[in-house]
């Protein structure tokens, strides 16, 4: 299982990637994993607002469907349309073709309670 060190991660397993005043938000590989085969993705709408661990979409795997939540507070301003053809990119592509949103953050200082590679790796061992 992979987690790329350049990311951070949040305790829902969802990763950021900082690109400037925004960030690309996706969900881990240990995630997809844990959930299965995902069928269906349900994702906002460019222009919504997110609030840091709140819910903004779901993912449906044959298993269950789970929640999103958001790591840090701000607008939607890119949604990754290609999901909702190709929902099975979470299982294959988690870090790469299955990016979910990308948030321009309202407020920068939420980015440092995000967990390192190492600190998420430590917390899924606990798992």
């Amino acid at each position: 299982m992979t987690t790329p060190q350049d990311l951070r991660y949040s305790e829902e397993h969802e990763w950021v990637k900082a690109e400037g005043e925004k960030v690309r938000v996706g969900i881990t590989h240990f995630a997809q994993h844990e959930l299965g085969d995902i069928v269906f993705v349900e994702l906002p709408e460019v222009g919504d607002e997110v609030k840091a661990d709140e819910p903004f979409g779901s993912v449906e795997s044959v298993k269950t469907v789970s929640e999103l939540y958001a790591p840090v507070s701000g607008k939607v301003v890119e949604v990754n349309e290609d999901l909702s053809d190709s929902p099975e990119f979470v299982n294959e592509s988690p870090y790469e073709k299955a990016w979910m949103i990308v948030i321009e953050v309202s407020d920068s200082s939420e980015l440092d309670k995000l967990m390192t590679a190492e600190q998420y790796e430590e917390m899924i061992k606990e798992d």
